[in-house]
């Protein structure tokens, strides 16, 4: 938790003014049953109407400042912690926006959720609780004891076997429930990424008629999700009737005592209902505490859980460029013995890859599922960090160079076309926020969405719904596409992006791409032979190993790999070279 305050510093005022009026408060209850002894002593004892209506008075007023007090308190409170959980939820966003894609794919999108939300969440509540009453209740407590002594010390006594008593129920009961409400929020962590999942895939759930074993898997993770939060509820609840038999007990031999003494006239009648009232309150506080540690212990669970996020880091690359240096002369874009495994796996998913690629060359990328195709491509703008060897662009080790200066260099069509809530304009604005309405109609024909965007009410300022729902699969990828050219990118990347258009619509962007102005260098992968064969360079990818690299024809005559894949999709080609062979041979 101490690790997160540093968000609270804004806010300092307000957590130094919200405990100091709650200990106002505080100062005016412990009055109560001072002025409560007076009046029975003085004012019924004589009869006295004027004492008491005077007295009475003096209560009402403690009452109104002790409420005024509370308020204020409360304010400040609240506003210290909405203010303290709204700056760590923004720094959270922050941090997790610099992981590199190692580092998010460890942690997992279910449990970044939580912790940007319920733990939070929970964090928030531990700071208000704490700003209005962790020293209120202490002093009340205390203090009670205290002016308890100032009236009687041999009853006060009892005071002092029972407030170390009570202290021992509630820190048990605090080291007891703070690992368990850790593993409470994990469980929450998985049933959000089973319905995360669920609700992703809930076409392909549909499709394969799989609802009731999901429901099933999702009752058994809620029921081991309740199970847990039963079970570190009843060792809270365990807390207050506890404290209500201790302090109950020591209420009892407070009236015995009190009994005793008011008999043998050492104290009046007033004075032990002073006292009974102190044991109240000492009662009422400590279970205002005993919650409040029930909430700091949720708070603390989750603070760390939230602190453990921000411990994660991306590696540091320090020295790079006296490690490796600056090559002159170099080539465009250089793979350089390179060699790349994900964080957890068995088994490398890329193996000693080299090759170079010149500016302006239009590269492809293909080979078998699973091949290690995208890895490749994510490696140009350092989503994933190599694990060996280099990845040299201009001669310098892409680590070496800044994030913001790489993709802004890059532009990227991953797999998945994923489109923003907003409009035509504001998604291609990703691109090139400064982008004309030109530079974006040009871009658009190029990736062969000018039919798209025509047809749609508004043009360029349609309406796209979360995640382009209301565009077609091969709407959504030329848009991709479309907002990746728009920036004019030195290098652009399609993976795959082309896998819902037709042949026709392939062949066009391909040809738009290949005639675009200035020197872009294209990275083009694909499953399909065709989209690739004109390539100027092909790389052929084998189980994460370079099976080959050259044109079409090269590939076709010297690497059986590609051979293989080309004749599957073309199986004529096949029958043809069998038979120009059978001839040759004659």
């Amino acid at each position: 938790m101490g690790r997160l305050m540093k968000y609270l510093k804004d806010y300092k005022k307000e957590s130094v003014l919200a405990p100091l009026f709650k200990l106002l408060e505080a100062f005016f209850e412990l009055l109560v049953p001072l002025v409560m002894a007076s009046i029975i002593d003085r004012g019924i004892e004589n009869s006295d109407m004027g004492y008491i209506g005077k007295m009475g008075a003096c209560l009402l007023a403690l009452a109104v400042v002790g409420l005024l007090s509370s308020v204020t308190a409360q304010f400040f409170a609240a506003k210290a912690a909405v203010g303290f959980s709204t700056k760590l939820r923004q720094a959270l966003f922050d941090h997790i926006q610099g992981l590199n894609f190692t580092n998010i794919d460890k942690a997992g999108t279910s449990t970044m959720i939580t912790r940007m939300t319920s733990d939070i969440n929970q964090v928030q509540s531990g700071v208000n609780m704490v700003l209005r009453l962790f020293l209120r209740s202490p002093i009340i407590v205390f203090g009670a004891m205290i002016m308890a002594f100032t009236i009687d010390v041999k009853s006060a006594l009892i005071f002092v076997v029972t407030i170390p008593l009570l202290t021992i129920v509630v820190i048990g009961v605090m080291a007891w429930t703070m690992p368990l409400y850790k593993k409470v929020q994990a469980g929450l962590d998985r049933v959000l990424g089973i319905t995360r999942e669920n609700l992703t895939g809930v076409r392909v759930i549909r499709a394969f008629h799989r609802e009731e074993e999901e429901e099933k898997k999702f009752r058994e993770h809620t029921e081991a999700l309740a199970h847990s939060q039963t079970f570190v509820g009843k060792i809270s609840a365990v807390m207050n009737p506890l404290t209500y038999v201790i302090v109950n007990g020591a209420t009892i031999a407070l009236i015995y005592t009190g009994a005793v003494q008011v008999d043998g006239g050492i104290l009046t009648r007033g004075e032990v209902i002073a006292i009974v009232n102190y044991m109240s309150q000492v009662l009422v506080e400590l279970v205002k505490l005993a919650n409040l540690i029930v909430t700091i212990t949720k708070a603390l669970a989750c603070a760390d859980r939230v602190a453990g996020v921000f411990e994660i880091q991306n590696e540091e690359q320090t020295a790079l460029q006296e490690l490796y240096g600056v090559k002159t002369g170099a080539p465009f874009l250089e793979f350089d013995h390179v060699s790349f495994a994900y964080a957890g796996a068995g088994a490398e998913t890329l193996h000693d890859l080299n090759f170079t690629v010149e500016r302006g060359e239009t590269v492809g990328v293909i080979g078998g599922t699973g091949s290690g195709k995208s890895s490749l491509v994510n490696l140009i703008p350092g989503f994933y960090p190599v694990t060996e060897g280099v990845v040299r662009m201009e001669g310098r080790d892409l680590r070496t160079i800044p994030e913001e200066e790489l993709r802004s260099r890059i532009g990227v069509v991953p797999q998945k076309a994923v489109l923003f809530k907003g409009t035509i304009r504001s998604n291609l604005q990703w691109g090139k926020p400064d982008a004309t309405e030109e530079e974006m109609w040009q871009a658009i024909e190029t990736a062969q969405a000018k039919e798209v965007v025509e047809g749609k009410e508004g043009r360029l300022d349609a309406e796209i719904a979360q995640n382009g729902k209301n565009l077609s699969g091969g709407q959504r990828q030329r848009l991709t596409i479309a907002r990746a050219l728009v920036r004019k990118p030195e290098i652009l990347i399609l993976d795959d992006s082309a896998s819902a258009l037709d042949y026709a619509t392939d062949a066009k962007l391909r040809a738009a791409i290949k005639g675009l102005e200035g020197s872009t260098t294209t990275f083009i992968v694909s499953q399909r032979a065709s989209t690739i064969r004109h390539a100027d360079k092909i790389l052929v990818l084998d189980d994460g190993e370079l099976a080959g690299v050259g044109t079409h024809e090269e590939l076709l005559a010297g690497c059986d790999v590609y051979r293989e894949i080309y004749f599957s999709q073309y199986p004529d080609e096949r029958l043809k070279a069998a038979r120009g062979g059978v001839q040759n041979g004659r």
